[in-house]
């Protein structure tokens, strides 16, 4: 595609440059007067300014969609990292939330032994008083 543009460009160059080769011609043949070969001249100088310009401007035209092609690159790399990171997020906070459980279910496990424990004790307590009062 920038080929077969160049190429056109290239083509409308040369055709420029035979067209004004012509006109140069024809001028030299009617042996125009000086003035207007100033007046020539200063018009040449401004068309290769304008082409120079233009070329200018296309390359800068280029480098600002090349520009804008990285920032799109690297916004979407961005958000891949952020869904990546989200992800990472979320697993880590099922991990902590699924600590949590298991500590709580350890807690209530420790709750009832002691519970079970203080039974014993109890019954035990008043078994041997029971054995005193029978004494």
């Amino acid at each position: 595609m920038a080929r077969e543009r160049e190429s056109e460009r290239e083509r409308e160059r040369a055709g420029a440059r035979e067209r004004a080769a012509c006109a140069r011609e024809r001028e030299r043949a009617c042996g125009r007067e000086s003035g207007s070969a100033r007046v020539r001249e200063r018009e040449r100088a401004r068309a290769r300014e304008r082409e120079r310009a233009r070329v200018r401007e296309s390359a800068r035209e280029r480098e600002r969609k090349r520009e804008r092609e990285r920032e799109r690159e690297s916004k979407s790399a961005r958000s891949r990292e952020t869904g990546s990171e989200r992800a990472q997020e979320r697993a880590s906070a099922r991990k902590r939330e699924r600590e949590r459980a298991r500590a709580r279910a350890r807690a209530r496990a420790n709750a009832r032994k002691r519970e079970r424990e203080r039974e014993r004790v109890r019954a035990r307590e008043s078994e041997s008083e029971r054995a005193q009062e029978r004494a």
